[in-house]
């Protein structure tokens, strides 16, 4: 197929990967792992998704320095300018800001789409062709677009988008509200109402509209850079934001830009999404055994069990009798064992008092 130069794709690959603990940890986080022994990893997986259908020179890499060598272990192909290695870890809208300044001035045209590194998607077709009909239509409207799933349970580890009036094209509505992480009783509410979608992190808009929405929401850092140097190089924008990268706020895209604008749309997708961010997501999108358990290339004799997923290190054997709805998960020096149900906030509280308890080697 022939692929549309002013089209554009950032992949966010600097998370620390935490409500996969302990299989991801700090020092080596699951966008980098291949979970299950696919022969790709999830960053290795979500480009070669976007490589179909987005020319190769376009295709963006964000990330965090301490990534960034196995970054370029596992994407030799993309050149160095095309990776944009953070020097602190700072959230979504400051890594979509520094992207969207380095496209822009390459292509006044461009039209982006903004995607996470640790997503399964099972329909690869359709997922192209929902893709390529929001940079349609972003690239003639000056709205924010972003991907929504029906959900499937009250995940409270998920946003959530309240579908609004029709836009008149395809299966797009105007956003009514944006909700990040419910709590159960509200995630249930959203479920039932079947107005609500997951927010699958997929987001979509012409580089000029999010300029002007980023703007909004962030210091003057890349004005007051563009002010005095007309005609950047790469190495001058690298240089700069390496200086000026801790002054951003640690601000999502979701909450910084998407939940306070009025001008967000999304479109209704049916590609086979699940967040392999979460456990309960992993446990969704992989083929269950006996008693509706997954087993994650890990040695189990299991019984009396149902509706478990397992994860262990290579060479160990579990018996496992008499276990329901848990997640048992092992790596290096850690085991969790834990109920599945409200597993991504439950995971979070783990971290952070292991942290303080036990010290950094844990996490």
């Amino acid at each position: 197929m022939t692929k549309n130069s002013n089209n554009y794709c950032v992949i966010l690959a600097g998370g620390k990967g935490r409500r996969l603990w302990p299989v991801s940890k700090e020092k080596f986080p699951k966008q980098f792992v291949d979970f299950f022994s696919e022969g790709r990893t999830q960053l290795q997986q979500t480009y070669d998704r976007f490589l179909r259908f987005i020319p190769q020179e376009n295709i963006f890499i964000n990330t965090s320095k301490e990534y960034l060598d196995l970054v370029r272990e596992q994407l030799p192909e993309v050149p160095d300018d095309n990776i944009m290695a953070e020097p602190i870890h700072r959230n979504t809208a400051p890594s979509v800001a520094w992207a969207t300044h380095r496209i822009g001035k390459l292509n006044p045209k461009a039209n982006i789409v903004v995607s996470p590194s640790d997503q399964s998607i099972l329909n690869s077709e359709t997922f192209q062709r929902n893709i390529l009909e929001g940079l349609e239509f972003v690239a003639q409207n000056n709205h924010l677009l972003t991907m929504g799933v029906r959900p499937t349970r009250p995940e409270v580890g998920y946003g959530y988008i309240q579908e609004g009036e029709y836009s008149g094209t395809d299966e797009i509505f105007k956003v009514k509200a944006f909700t990040e992480k419910p709590d159960e009783k509200f995630a249930n509410m959203f479920v039932e109402s079947r107005e609500w979608y997951w927010n699958t992190g997929l987001f979509l808009a012409n580089v000029q509209c999010l300029t002007a929405c980023l703007k909004e929401c962030l210091p003057v850092v890349f004005r007051n850079f563009d002010e005095s140097v007309k005609n950047f190089t790469i190495e001058e924008e690298t240089a700069f934001v390496n200086q000026h990268f801790p002054s951003y706020p640690n601000l999502s895209i979701d909450y910084g830009v998407l939940e306070k604008s009025d001008n967000v749309y999304v479109m209704k997708c049916d590609f086979g999404w699940a967040d392999l961010g979460t456990w309960h997501g992993i446990y969704e999108v992989k083929s269950r055994g006996d008693g509706d358990n997954v087993i994650v290339n890990s040695d189990v004799l299991i019984e009396n069990s149902k509706n478990n997923i397992i994860r262990l290190n290579n060479g160990r054997l579990a018996v496992i009798d008499g276990l329901e709805g848990f997640i048992v998960a092992e790596k290096d020096n850690v085991l969790l064992i834990c109920k599945k149900e409200n597993s991504s906030a439950l995971i979070r509280k783990y971290v952070n008092e292991v942290r303080l308890k036990k010290g950094e080697e844990f996490v």
